[in-house]
C-alpha cells in the first residue's frame, strides 16, 4: 500500500543550502520554524514546484513528484498543491469569485463557477463574491486565498506565514477558522510561522530549521520544553540555559542529580548522561516557581535556589524578571510572574527571593561549547 501523506527530503549546497527531512499526515498540521533564511519558504516552494532542489524526493499519497536518482521531475501545474502565499497574491481587479475560479482553468466556466462559490462559502464568504479584494478586510481576503487553494482539491495546503498581514483580533479569528477547517480536511497541512505561540497553538508536529537544516522534529511542546541541542533550544527562545556537571542517578526515585553552582539539583531521570559528564541544562520558565514570603508551598522544596533581583521589566499583566544566582558575573535566571504575585510579594529590583526549579522541567542536553555563555554556570 502507498504511504499516505508527504514525505520530504531536499539536499543541496547552494545557491540555497538545504538538508532537510520532513513528513507530515493526511489531517496534520506540521509547523515549520525558524529564523529567516532558515529555509521555510524554500521547502514550500520546492513542494509546489516553484523551485526546483538538485537532490532528494518528494512523494504525496504514493505520487512521485521528484526523485533526483530517477530523474523524475513533476511540473507545478501537474501537482495537486494547494498554496497560500505571504501576500495572498490575489489578483487586485478579480473578483473573489473570480479569484477563485482562475485556480481551475482547465474545467468548464459552469463547473468553475460552482466549485468556486462552493468552496467560498466553506469559508464564510457567501454573499462577497462579487468584491474585489481592496473591498474585503485583510481576514477575507485571507479566506479569498484560503478558497483559491482549496479549489484545486489539493493533496496537500501549503502556508506561508498566513496570518502575519493582519491584525492580533482578526488573527486569533483566524486561528479558530483554520482550526475548524482543518477537521474537515483529509489531507497534510504544512504552515510556515515565525511565532512560535502559534505554531503551539495550531500544529500537531515542529519542525526547527536553521540554514536549511532540519534540526529536530516532534510534538510542539516536546521540541520547545526538550530540545536535542543547545542550538535548538536557542531557535525556540529557551533563555534558561547553563552549564553543569552530572552527579549520578537514583533509578529508583527517577532522578538525575546535577551540580550547578553549589548547588545539587535533581532532574527527571535521564540516564543517557554518565556520572561526571559535562552537560548543558535548560529549564522552561514554566517550570519555575516562585517562594511566597507569608506561606510556602509543598513545591518549593523542590530544588530551592535564592538569587537577586537585577531587572524588574513590567510587561502587561506580567512581570519578568531577571535574576542573579551566586552573583551577578553569571548567566542569570529569567522568570515571569503576574502582576499582582509581584506587589504581593514586594518584589522589586534588589531584594532577594526564592525560586524553586522543578525537577520535571529540568531537561539536560550535551555540552556545546561553542554556542554555550562564555561564563561558566
Amino acid at each position: 500500500m502507498a504511504e499516505q501523506g508527504i514525505h520530504v527530503r531536499l539536499q543541496q549546497s547552494g545557491p540555497i543550502p538545504l538538508d532537510a527531512e520532513l513528513r507530515c499526515a493526511p489531517g496534520e498540521v506540521l509547523a515549520l520554524v525558524g529564523p529567516s533564511g532558515s529555509g521555510k519558504t524554500t521547502i514550500l516552494r520546492a513542494i509546489a514546484g516553484l523551485l526546483r532542489v538538485r537532490h532528494g524526493l518528494i512523494h504525496c499519497n504514493g505520487d512521485r513528484w521528484f526523485d533526483d536518482e530517477r530523474h523524475l521531475w513533476v511540473e507545478a501545474r501537474r501537482r495537486r498543491v494547494g498554496y497560500v502565499f505571504q501576500n495572498y497574491a490575489l489578483f487586485p481587479h478579480l473578483s473573489a469569485l473570480h479569484n477563485v475560479m482562475e485556480a481551475m482553468l482547465e474545467l468548464p466556466v459552469v463547473e468553475r463557477e460552482r466549485r468556486a462559490r462552493d468552496v467560498l462559502a466553506r469559508v464564510r464568504l457567501a454573499g462577497l463574491e462579487n468584491r474585489v479584494p481592496a473591498a474585503l478586510s485583510g481576514g477575507q481576503q485571507q479566506r479569498v486565498a484560503v478558497a483559491r487553494a482549496l479549489a484545486r482539491e489539493p493533496q496537500v495546503l501549503l502556508l506561508d506565514e498566513p496570518f502575519s498581514a493582519v491584525d492580533r483580533a482578526t488573527r486569533q479569528r483566524l486561528y479558530r477558522e483554520l482550526a475548524e477547517l482543518r477537521r474537515e480536511l483529509a489531507m497534510p497541512v504544512i504552515l510556515v510561522t515565525h511565532d512560535l505561540d502559534e505554531a503551539m497553538m495550531l500544529a500537531d508536529r515542529m519542525c526547527v530549521l536553521h540554514q536549511g537544516r532540519t534540526l529536530q522534529s516532534g510534538d510542539p511542546y516536546a521540541v520547545m520544553t526538550r530540545p536535542h541541542t543547545v542550538e535548538v533550544a536557542q531557535l525556540v527562545g529557551l533563555r534558561n540555559v547553563f552549564r553543569a556537571g552530572v552527579v549520578g542517578h537514583d533509578v529508583e526515585r527517577k532522578v538525575t542529580i546535577i551540580e550547578w553552582r553549589r548547588h545539587r539539583l535533581e532532574a527527571r531521570l535521564q540516564p543517557d548522561f554518565r556520572a561526571g559528564q559535562q552537560v548543558t541544562w535548560a529549564i522552561p520558565q514554566g517550570h519555575l516557581v516562585l517562594h511566597r514570603r507569608d506561606r510556602p508551598s509543598r513545591g518549593e522544596r523542590e530544588n530551592p535556589v535564592s538569587g537577586t533581583v537585577l531587572e524588574y521589566l513590567p510587561l502587561g499583566e506580567n512581570v519578568a524578571l531577571t535574576v542573579a544566582v551566586n552573583g551577578p558575573d553569571r548567566p542569570p535566571l529569567f522568570l515571569t510572574v503576574p502582576v499582582h504575585t509581584a506587589r504581593r510579594n514586594n518584589i522589586a529590583q534588589g531584594v532577594e527571593i526564592r525560586v524553586s526549579l522543578l525537577a520535571e522541567g529540568i531537561h539536560l542536553m550535551p555540552a556545546d561549547e561553542s554556542r554555550t555563555p562564555a561564563k561558566p554556570g
